[in-house]
């Protein structure tokens, strides 16, 4: 990896048009509409007072898999998603232009055997006034690529959840086809359709995309903590820790304190904690 390039890697803005088909389409691969028992979810879904859910800003703008590039020199098949936050300044349009502004916060090496720990920001911005609508940050583990010589740190720490039991959880099922119509949002990464490509990567099926679990837990705080109303939820962050197989159950176990929310998720099927260290903020 060619460090000094990937750290100041340039982003041109990103304009990005979108209608209220795509922001129904991007609830409907969170799996919103499937569960005639949740008519509250009719509001992602149906034009009629069609609301945009606010973890839909992960999608809009991005530019694209440039860590894939030749031109960025990374190993890219031993990236990860680690980590991802949103902050959301106002409520996302359920349609709208935006534009998509990029920058490289931090390139942390944490030795050749760890690899390096890669900062990336996304500022969405309505495009007519400017004004900001949500800032996105996510963190890659570049496994492949340490020991180049960079600072180890400082690094955020994770959030630290409470030691006692969860006080509430909400359940939401994952579909055979949700990847394939989680997909359609603007991930094409073959991991998540072509059971070649996942055997290939280590697994029986083709996985969830994390930004789907991340969206099914937002839907979950909404629900839980929210009153339904999604404009309450204005931060989210997490961390990655294991995969979801389409099919299978969310659980998300919340500690409420406050105007903060802790939680994590886990697949019920499997008892496996797939996001971690999550802490939300509800106005």
């Amino acid at each position: 990896m060619d460090a000094n390039k990937v750290a100041n890697w340039k982003f041109p803005d990103i304009e990005h048009a979108y209608t209220e088909k795509d922001t129904i389409l991007y609830a409907l691969g969170l799996g919103c509409g499937s569960d005639p028992s949740e008519p509250d979810d009719l509001k992602y879904v149906y034009e009629k007072g069609l609301v945009a859910l606010p973890t839909m800003a992960v999608v809009l703008a991005s530019p694209g898999n440039w860590l894939g590039s030749k031109e960025s020199t990374v190993d890219y098949t031993k990236v990860l998603h680690g980590e991802q936050y949103l902050t959301l300044h106002r409520p996302l349009p359920p349609a709208g232009k935006v534009v998509g502004r990029g920058r490289i916060v931090d390139l942390l090496d944490k030795g050749k055997e760890k690899g390096a720990v890669l900062y990336a920001e996304r500022t969405i911005l309505d495009k007519a006034s400017g004004e900001p609508i949500a800032t996105l940050t996510s963190a890659a583990m570049l496994r492949g690529d340490g020991g180049f010589g960079g600072k180890p740190g400082p690094q955020p720490e994770p959030h630290r959840l409470p030691d006692s039991p969860p006080e509430t959880h909400v359940d939401l099922k994952t579909y055979p086809n949700s990847a394939l119509i989680y997909r359609l949002s603007g991930d094409w990464n073959p991991l998540h359709a072509d059971p070649k490509v996942a055997a290939a990567g280590g697994f029986k099926t083709p996985i969830l995309h994390g930004l789907c679990t991340y969206g099914v837990a937002g839907r979950a705080l909404i629900k839980a903590c929210c009153g339904g109303d999604p404009t309450r939820l204005k931060s989210l962050q997490v961390r990655f820790s294991a995969p979801v197989f389409p099919g299978e159950t969310i659980r998300t176990e919340m500690w409420l304190q406050g105007n903060s929310v802790s939680f994590r998720a886990r697949v019920i099927e499997r008892n496996v904690v797939v996001l971690n260290n999550g802490l939300a903020t509800i106005g």
